[in-house]
């Protein structure tokens, strides 16, 4: 079911300190794209639904973006995340 609680957790892998949750319920894993970049980590998610209705069809988008600005002393490099 897709309405289990997805989380992306971003860690810095140096001293495995936690740098953000963020919640990501109802989209796909595959749905959701991070990337690292002038220090900041952003995290974006974009779901597409298409229906077939009597008046044709109808289309459900939604999308969410998050940045972390990483703190002093992380580099970008060492950064990883999961779900």
């Amino acid at each position: 079911s897709m309405e289990r609680r997805h989380n992306w957790i971003l860690n810095s892998c140096h001293d495995h300190r936690l740098l953000a949750l963020v919640d990501v319920k109802g989209f796909d894993p595959k749905e959701v794209t991070v990337t690292v970049k002038d220090r900041k980590v952003k995290v974006l998610a974009e779901h597409e639904e298409e229906h077939a209705t009597a008046r044709g069809k109808e289309y459900n988008y939604r999308n969410m973006t998050k940045e972390i600005i990483l703190p002093p002393g992380v580099s970008e490099d060492e950064v990883t995340y999961s779900l």
